[in-house]
Order: C-alpha cells, then sequence, then structure tokens
C-alpha cells in the first residue's frame, strides 16, 4: 500500500518535497575524501588555467566552488548502479541513530563516518523519517525521532527548493443548514464533506445531500483507481462512501487506527527473520448490502487478484506487492497450474479460517513509522474479483483456485470480468456485486454525471460505530462559475472548499444575508499553490536558478492577492496545523523565506557560474549564459532554446553554453496561471538579473506530458521543451512519507521521483 501511494504521489506530481539564515550556497560534499580523485569536477573551475579559444576573454568572476558538486549528479547518465556509485542511505542509513546526525550552522543534517563529514540528502532524510525512528539521544520517542528528521528534510528542501510555493489559502464549506451536525462534526483538511455526512442528518423532506465536484466523475466506483494514474477525485469520493468496514481506517485528524468495530483482535510479532506479521480477527456480525455475510476472503481476494498477470491483463498495469512477504515478482509470474514460473501461494498473506487472516511484512520494509498502514484491508466482496474461484490456505500462504487462471485463447477469462467491474457504468454491473461502505450505488447518470446514492441498511458502523442517518447522496459536476447560483437555487446542499478573495467574500455575504439559512465552516488549506519544476532539465535543474526565482517573486504579495487576503505563503512541503511542523518549530527550524531581492538573485546566480553571455564572455547585460563540460551536459540540453528560438545553448570550444530562459507552461482558464503573467513573467527582477520567462498556455493533461516528458496522455511531441509548470500540492492525510520519491537510484528514480531531482548530496561514490 505504502508504496503504491509513493508512486501515485510521484507521478501526480501532487508533492515535490531548506538553509536558515544565508543566501549563499552551501556545498554538501565538500568534505567527501573519498570520490574519485581524478575528476574535473573535483577542484573549482579556474577558467585562467583552462585552454581557451584565443579570441574568448575569460571572465574575472569564477564561478563559487561549492556550486560545483552539482555536476556530480550528470556524472550518472554514464555510471552504474551499486558499481560505481549507490545512495548514502543505503551505504550508512540502517547503521544510523538520529543520535549520530549533527548539524550546521544553516540547519542542514550531517554525519560523520570513518572521519568523512557528509550532509544528509533528501532521499537519506526521506527514507531515515519512515524506516529509522529509533528513539536515540535527546529524543526519547519514535515521535520525537520522526519529527527530527522531519525537520532536517524540510531545512534541505528548503535550500534545494524543487518547487516554489506561492499560496495557501484559507477555506470555507458554505452549507445549507437542512444539513444539521455540520457545526458539531466539521470538516478539515483531512476529512472532506463525503468523509464527515456519516455524522450529520438532514431535515429535508427526502433525507438528502447533494454535492458537488468540478472534476467529471466516470463512474467506475468499484476501484476509482483501477488501470489509472491518477484517478477523479470525484470518483474517489464515490468509492470512500461505498467501500468501508476497514480493518485499520483513518480518523478524522487525517491519522490510521485499527476500526474496532471490525476488528475484535488482532496481534502483531517478528520472526525470527525480522519480518512482521499482523494477524486479525474480524467481526462475525458483519455484511454487505444485500445482506450477504462478510468473511476474511473478502478482505484478502481483491489484495490476491490485484497481483497476479490476470488483473495486470484487466487494467493494462503491474501492481506492486513490494510490502508483502514473497511477492518479489515470483507470485506475480505464476499464470496458471501450467506455469513455468513463479509460485503459486502469496507467503505474505495468511488465511487462519472463516474471520481470521494475516499480512506478513518483510523484514526489508520495517521497521517503518507507519507500519499500522500496512494491516489497511476493506471488504470487497470476493466473487468481483475472483469469480466462482476459491482462497485457500495450505500452510505455505494464500493461492487462488486453478480456474482462476481459466483461459479463452490468450486471454484470461476472469480478467474480462473484472475490468467490466470496475469500468463499466451500467446499473447492472453495479448490482451484480454488494458495497460494504455507509451508501451504495443505486445509479450513474452518463448523461448528466450524477451518481445517487443509498444508505447501505447493513452497514454497521465507522471507527466510531456510526451509521448515515442521511437516507440518499446526490454527487454531481459542478461548474465553479456557476456553483453559488446552483447552492442559491437548491442544486447544491453544499460547497466545499471555497476560497479566493471575490469568492469567499461573495460566500461570507450570502451567509450574512441568509436569516440563518446558510452557514460555513472554515479551516486552512493542506497544501499549495506553487511553481514547479522538471529539476533535471534545463536551467532549473541548477539549485542556484531555483532560488533565483524565489528571490525575484514577492511572494508574500503574491498570496495576498491571489487569496484576497484568505491565506499566506509557506516556505515548504507542509501543513502548519500538521504535529510535525509544530513539533519541528518546538526543535528550533528556521527556514530561509527567500526575501524579494534582485541583489539576492544576481548574488546565488553568480555564485552558481551563471557569468557568461551567449559569446562565452564575461556577462555584462542581457541574457545569462552558464557553462557545462561536454562530457557532463545532458543530450536534451543540448538542444535546449527558448520557446521562440532566440536562445539556445551554443558550443564555445569544448564546452556548452545555456542560456538562462525559462519555458514555463500554464494551464488554461486558471487564475493562478493569469497571477503568474506579471507575478512570474513579467517581473521587473527577473529581467534585471538576466533572466527571461517564456510561456505557454494549454489544458492540464498536456501540461503533465510536458511535464512527465512522455505521451502519458497521448499529447507529447518527443521533443521536450518546458521545465516550469504551476500546479498545486494538497496533503489529503496526515501521513507523510516520501520515502523513495528522492531516490537516485535508476529504477526507484523513473517510477517514484518528485520533481525529478537528484540531490548529489545522497550519491556515495564507491570507487
Amino acid at each position: 500500500m505504502k508504496k503504491l501511494l509513493a508512486l501515485l504521489l510521484a507521478l501526480v506530481m501532487v508533492v515535490a518535497l531548506v538553509a536558515c539564515g544565508t543566501n549563499t550556497p552551501e556545498n554538501p560534499d565538500a568534505n567527501v575524501t573519498d570520490k574519485p580523485t581524478e575528476n574535473p569536477t573535483e577542484a573549482p573551475e579556474n577558467p585562467t588555467d583552462a585552454p581557451v579559444e584565443t579570441d574568448v576573454p575569460e571572465p574575472t568572476e569564477v564561478p563559487d566552488p561549492d556550486m560545483v558538486p552539482e555536476f556530480d549528479v550528470a556524472k550518472l547518465a554514464s555510471l552504474e548502479y551499486d558499481k560505481d556509485y549507490c545512495g548514502l542511505y543505503e551505504k550508512y542509513g540502517k547503521d544510523i541513530n538520529i543520535a549520530d546526525v549533527m548539524e550546521d550552522e544553516d540547519g542542514m543534517a550531517y554525519i560523520e563516518k570513518d572521519g568523512v563529514k557528509y550532509t544528509l540528502g533528501m532521499d537519506f532524510l526521506s527514507m531515515a523519517m519512515v524506516y529509522n525512528t529509533e528513539p536515540g539521544g535527546d529524543y526519547a520517542t519514535a515521535n520525537d525521532v520522526y519529527a527530527a528528521w522531519w525537520r532536517y528534510y524540510i531545512t534541505r528542501w528548503n535550500y534545494l527548493l524543487p518547487e516554489i510555493p506561492l499560496y495557501s489559502n484559507e477555506y470555507y464549506d458554505l452549507y445549507n443548514v437542512q444539513i444539521q451536525g455540520v457545526e458539531e462534526h466539521p470538516t478539515n483538511p483531512y476529512w472532506s464533506p463525503t468523509d464527515a455526512l456519516i455524522d450529520w442528518t438532514s431535515t429535508k423532506e427526502d433525507k438528502s445531500i447533494i454535492l458537488g465536484n468540478s472534476t467529471e466523475l466516470s463512474g467506475h466506483f468499484r476501484v476509482p483507481a483501477f488501470g489509472k494514474t491518477n484517478p477523479a477525485a470525484s470518483d474517489n469520493d464515490v468509492g470512500t462512501m461505498t467501500t468501508g468496514l476497514g480493518t485499520v481506517e483513518r480518523n478524522k485528524e487525517g491519522g490510521y487506527d485499527w476500526n474496532p468495530t471490525v476488528v475484535v483482535d488482532h496481534t502483531e510479532t517478528v520472526d525470527a527473520d525480522g519480518n512482521k506479521e499482523f494477524r486479525m480477527t474480524i467481526a462475525q456480525d458483519l455484511k454487505f448490502s444485500d445482506g450477504s455475510p462478510i468473511t476474511a476472503k473478502d478482505y484478502i481476494a481483491s489484495t490476491l487478484a490485484s497481483l497476479t498477470p490476470v488483473y495486470t491483463e484487466a487494467a493494462d498495469r503491474e501492481s506492486s506487492g513490494v510490502s508483502i512477504l514473497g511477492w518479489e515478482k515470483a507470485y506475480q509470474k505464476y499464470t496458471g497450474p501450467d506455469s513455468a514460473e513463479g509460485v503459486k501461494e502469496l507467503a505474505g498473506i495468511r488465511l487462519y479460517g472463516d474471520y481470521e487472516f494475516s499480512i506478513i511484512v518483510p523484514a526489508s520494509q520495517l521497521p517503518y513509522f507507519y507500519d499500522i498502514t500496512y494491516a489497511a484491508f476493506n471488504a470487497q466482496p470476493k466473487a468481483a474479483f475472483i469469480g466462482d474461484a476459491d482462497i485457500m490456505d495450505d500452510g505455505n500462504g494464500c493461492y487462488l483456485s486453478d480456474s482462476f487462471y481459466a483461459k479463452e485463447g490468450d486471454n484470461y477469462v476472469q480478467a474480462a470480468a473484472i475490468k467490466t467491474q470496475c469500468t463499466s457504468t451500467d446499473k447492472a454491473e453495479y448490482d451484480k456485486y454488494p458495497w460494504s461502505g455507509p451508501y451504495m450505488v443505486d445509479n450513474f447518470d452518463v448523461t448528466t454525471g450524477t451518481a445517487t446514492l443509498v444508505k447501505n441498511p447493513y452497514y454497521k458502523g465507522n471507527f466510531e460505530g456510526t451509521v448515515p442517518a442521511i437516507e440518499r447522496v446526490i454527487y454531481k459536476k459542478v461548474v465553479p462559475s456557476t456553483q453559488l447560483e446552483d447552492f442559491k437555487a437548491g442544486g447544491l446542499d453544499i460547497i466545499a472548499a471555497i476560497t479566493g478573495g471575490a469568492e469567499t467574500d461573495e460566500a461570507l455575504a450570502l451567509v450574512e444575508s441568509s436569516a440563518g439559512k446558510y452557514a460555513t465552516v472554515h479551516y486552512s488549506r493542506a497544501g499549495y499553490g506553487k511553481l514547479g519544476f522538471r529539476a533535471d532539465y534545463g536551467p532549473v535543474q541548477f539549485v542556484a536558478v531555483r532560488q533565483a526565482i524565489a528571490y525575484c517573486m514577492d511572494r508574500a504579495q503574491f498570496a495576498k492577492d491571489f487569496t484576497g487576503g484568505y491565506g499566506g505563503v509557506v516556505d515548504g512541503p507542509y501543513y502548519t496545523g500538521s504535529w510535525m511542523y509544530k513539533e519541528a518549530v518546538a526543535q528550533g527550524m528556521m527556514l530561509d523565506t527567500y526575501a524579494t531581492s534582485a541583489d539576492s538573485a544576481i548574488e546565488v546566480l553568480e555564485a552558481g557560474g551563471w557569468i557568461y553571455n551567449e559569446k562565452g564572455e564575461p556577462y555584462e547585460s542581457g541574457i545569462r549564459y552558464k557553462k557545462i563540460p561536454a562530457d557532463l551536459i545532458d543530450p536534451r540540453d543540448i538542444d535546449y532554446k527558448s520557446q521562440d528560438g532566440a536562445y539556445k545553448t551554443v558550443k564555445i570550444g569544448d564546452d556548452y553554453y545555456m542560456p538562462l530562459v525559462i519555458n514555463w507552461y500554464g494551464t488554461t482558464d486558471n487564475p493562478f496561471t493569469d497571477q503568474l503573467q506579471t507575478g512570474f513573467r513579467e517581473n521587473a527582477n527577473v529581467e534585471a538579473c538576466g533572466m527571461k520567462v517564456y510561456n505557454q498556455l494549454g489544458d492540464f493533461k498536456p501540461m503533465l506530458d510536458e511535464l512527465y516528458q512522455q505521451a502519458a496522455y497521448g499529447y507529447y511531441s518527443g521533443t521536450p521543451m518546458y521545465c516550469a509548470f504551476n500546479f498545486a500540492t494538497g496533503f489529503s492525510s496526515a501521513i507523510y512519507d516520501y520515502a523513495y520519491n528522492w531516490s537516485i537510484e535508476p529504477n526507484f528514480f523513473a517510477n517514484y521521483s518528485a520533481c525529478y531531482l537528484k540531490d548529489y548530496a545522497d550519491i556515495y561514490w564507491m570507487n
């Protein structure tokens, strides 16, 4: 579950996860003495000693040597992982206790091993934060240790600045007071209306509530994420209401706890090899919406099915079972009774009786700060996933009976059945199998994009034992520009997450004039709007450029203007209401606010080597250029140019010179993009520091293709152009885990990477 979440976060870009007090770059590897000794980037560039064209004068100012290690990342392309280099966490992470970590004057964490100082990078910190929370030193509890790692992680992020937060909103949920209980059971950043309505009542004649979302409903409610990288938020909302009785459930603060309504007993044991088993006994009175009993098999069937080639054929994508003992691709490779490879049993899922089962997590995934989430299973009717097949366990792990793997020609019969159940919008398919959540799907109108849900009469209750009082939920697509009129006309009972000056003012004025007919719930957003980067391409791959952009922008004023005063700005990837933020501040966390200053932008650019013009001469005016050695430049950067082709990477002698031009892709019909036109593209500080911004407007999915540099949605041309993008990050859960999102290991980087950034502090040189 955790690894799938990490992959989803990386692909949706929802997160791109810092030096205090100083504006000058620091060198994480300055004291690393075990790197290759014969390396031209080990010493500072010294133009006066380098061979040059006789008619090209060298600048009198040279790049600050503190920036040279960024070229270490470029070297990785020609080297082999686990032979020439590996991750610093892979080398030392498991051997380090929080008590071993020291902190420099800028708040950066470092360790010393064998007389060598290593600054800790994003991969090390994100991994240690969740996989290494053993108390030590001044940190008495796992929570204390987690908060310390988190503080170091945010501090490092704030320095590297893989994205620039520009506003964090205040939210208002506007509701019709015919929906009662909202004040006593309010929404919050982790608890949306679809979560909260189980505690509400409706005094409307039909005891209904009408909800909406601006994203289209696809009608894929059984498994909203089936076959998708980024399931629609609206489908997820319906999925939340129709699938439930989880063994572990999210609470109102966004954390996860055992669900006493479902789990009557559970044990956690660790074997001699360090593998951990979560064994659960479920209540015997649980029922689906049709009154049929729920057993242990209904909790494990979907997992067993999803890790098979049958499901891969159905979803056209492979699931990961890395957190389940014995998966290791072997179970995935088993194709049926005549399989030439793989094994039929999944050792990490055990069935002990009609109401007892377990998951066994391999030692490689432990210890884990949020390990309770490994034990999170929802009830799903087993027949929806395995048909008439059965689940057995002979003592070596669960397996599916042979009929599950039956074929017609080259295709699995059950694959077609799974795909139909997970993608059909036909009422007959909705009714074919029952639901386990507080509501069940009654109908989906494809024409209007409206789903109608009715109360599940057999639902036992959520983690607090609460059953719904609202009889009917109508969930529809709404248009933001007309949603307030729809609300006033009775077409909506709640508008969630109203933000922005004009929109908030209008909503609050409506409440004021409604004579008590309407009311609001107010909370701060757990997330932020941002200028994000493809941080392995173009000028923004260099820390100095990302910092310079931040110095050029007046982020505080941008946030004030954009939110109309209903919001502010954060200096890292966090929610100020989270417990770890409060604890990190108490531990002394201080972050650079990047106060607006063209002079500061110029200072970091000069220190970063942006000191040339297009001829390789000392920079005086116009667009700055940076020298990149020919053996270190990425092929994509050789062809880098401004959107109009006026500026491009040029080769002079044996080196390349890259122009400081930023190609930015912004989404259309978006006030955030509109404000960036003046706040970023036409910013006078940008011009003053020798930078130029170009802008392309387009839809969201084409923008994602440009960010991914692949045709995930069929739009990418194959030629990269853009390195800056605007969108948002949201934290829908109190679980904060970005392990593997910052890995420098090629496979993890390809599948999990956030912002496409490899932190050079994470490189451990093996030769």
